[in-house]
């Protein structure tokens, strides 16, 4: 290895921290006292994240009569795995969590394929009416779903597509911000690559797939995981829709089971960890990829 080779090699991990630190005093300044309180921030706000979870954690291990104890105290019958058992034996949370998993994934999907083209269409095409209907795109971020809830049902009911995983699915797919987020990303690709591809023969539809796909893989991955979880996590719209007890999706169902056999702490605290474990794990896998999505969009990649 030459000399200059070596004196690189040293010099990066230098370069890297004074960057870091540059970073560091930007944000939260350069006095200990603003770092401090930073960091004492993020651990109040970590411990409200975690300890209601950690408080629901330790009752769905317990058994019902000590459950309805006070929170904080130890079990008398000891810790046990009783009240998974019964949820996942004795309910209907498989089929439940399979019918989550299917219209999320399916929403997810849909989402994402009708919103990456919708916001190359903004982003690089030219026709009449372009900016007054990306105007009315950004008009419907502000309008509540749940506004458009009745003329939902009313649609759905005039296509018979109540009580189907198709009229779950459909009303969701349509998502302005994510159009909104995914067209800032793909302003700051630069359009010389489009032009060499073009020159070659490719189509808009072969750019798209060959070279804008490709390089928005951050944005269309942290999209994906928004839209993933905000099916999953959807109980208004599918417990309208659907009254068929082999389409519930999990939120309807677990409070189905809640109205109809009263509050059992430790059964309903071991449905709401189910219910919320495959969340944590998508993003637990993929926060990285959340963070590098979002850190490249929004701000025109700045």
């Amino acid at each position: 290895m030459s000399t200059q080779t070596k004196n690189r090699t040293s010099r990066a991990p230098k370069t890297m921290r004074a960057q870091n630190q540059r970073t560091s005093a930007l944000t939260i300044g350069t006095s200990k006292a603003w770092t401090g309180g930073a960091i004492t921030a993020l651990i109040v706000l970590a411990l409200m994240w975690v300890i209601p979870i950690l408080w629901g954690v330790a009752t769905s291990l317990k058994t019902e009569k000590d459950a309805a104890g006070p929170a904080l105290s130890v079990p008398s019958q000891g810790w046990t795995l009783d009240a998974y058992v019964q949820v996942l034996t004795q309910g209907e949370i498989p089929r439940w969590m399979f019918n989550s998993f299917f219209v999320a994934v399916s929403v997810t999907i849909l989402t994402v394929a009708i919103s990456a083209l919708a916001a190359y269409g903004f982003s690089r095409t030219e026709f009449r009416g372009r900016k007054w209907l990306f105007a009315l795109t950004i008009a419907s971020i502000m309008v509540p779903g749940q506004i458009l809830i009745v003329p939902l049902f009313q649609q759905m009911n005039s296509m018979r597509l109540t009580d189907t995983f198709a009229g779950i699915i459909l009303p969701q797919i349509v998502a302005p911000m994510m159009v909104f987020i995914m067209k800032n990303f793909f302003e700051t690709i630069p359009q010389e690559l489009e032009e060499a591809a073009r020159i070659d023969g490719a189509g808009r539809m072969r750019i798209f797939i060959t070279i804008i796909v490709p390089l928005s893989r951050p944005i269309l991955m942290a999209v994906s995981i928004f839209v993933f979880i905000g099916a999953w996590n959807n109980f208004l719209w599918p417990f309208i829709v659907t009254n068929n007890p082999d389409l519930l999706t999990l939120p309807v169902g677990l409070a189905t089971v809640k109205n109809a056999y009263g509050v059992q702490y430790a059964q309903s605290m071991a449905s709401a960890i189910l219910a919320a474990l495959p969340l944590m794990v998508v993003f637990a896998l993929f926060q990285r990829q959340i963070v590098k999505g979002f850190a490249t969009s929004g701000m025109g990649g700045q």
